[in-house]
């Protein structure tokens, strides 16, 4: 056999061997990577910045503002797909807890993509404001939904064993880590705490982008 066919060869096998996951997996390191990244420019700027705590753009100025949500609020929806990627991935079980813990960790994902883009027509009121109040209880309530849905299926998964690597701690510790976030909201580290919610993200997009163990040590 030359050397051209291995290559080949090769190639197919490893092509064959990405999960039917990979492609969320993909989108969901991306969109986390961005809001990681985000968040730390955040805080960033937040230490240096002429814009009133008490405005709902704070710390960007308006027009920044809208640039910048528009930009999370893509970032987040492929955080969406990552999530439903999960899902379908089988690695949770057939059982009802990681079925329903799955179908909130997709609508608390998803209700925070609701969140970015509520936040564009009340960015100029201040935060006791009746439109940004609003605003920042629908992030509230997708923190809770993620929270409640990630330690439901985590918690399953972690007897699971199709991930039987340190994978299957992922789901579990970034519904931990949801919950810290519901008291993170209400201080000035606000910025690097969702930074790192999204950092958890980025480990479960490249979990999703490996084959499950079982198929890996064959």
């Amino acid at each position: 056999m030359s050397s051209n066919t291995r290559a080949v060869g090769i190639g197919t096998l490893g092509a064959a061997a990405r999960p039917a996951t990979h492609g969320a997996g993909v989108a969901c390191v991306v969109g986390a990577a961005v809001l990681t990244v985000g968040g730390v420019a955040t805080q960033v700027v937040a230490a240096g910045t002429s814009v009133s705590r008490q405005v709902w753009h704070h710390p960007w100025h308006s027009g920044t503002f809208v640039v910048i949500t528009i930009l999370f609020a893509l970032a987040q929806s492929l955080l969406v797909v990552g999530v439903v990627g999960l899902r379908r991935s089988g690695v949770a079980g057939p059982g009802r807890t990681s079925a329903v813990g799955l179908a909130l960790a997709v609508a608390g994902t998803a209700v925070i993509v609701v969140g970015h883009l509520a936040s564009i027509p009340v960015r100029d009121q201040t935060i006791d404001e009746a439109g940004a109040v609003a605003a920042g209880l629908v992030f509230f309530l997708g923190t809770v939904l993620s929270a409640l849905g990630f330690l439901l299926a985590g918690a399953v998964i972690v007897r699971t064993t199709l991930w039987r690597d340190a994978r299957r701690f992922l789901p579990l510790a970034t519904g931990v880590w949801a919950v810290a976030m519901l008291g993170l909201q209400f201080t000035p580290f606000l910025p690097t705490a969702a930074a790192a919610f999204a950092a958890f993200f980025v480990a479960l997009g490249v979990a999703l982008m490996r084959p499950s163990t079982s198929v890996a040590s064959r």
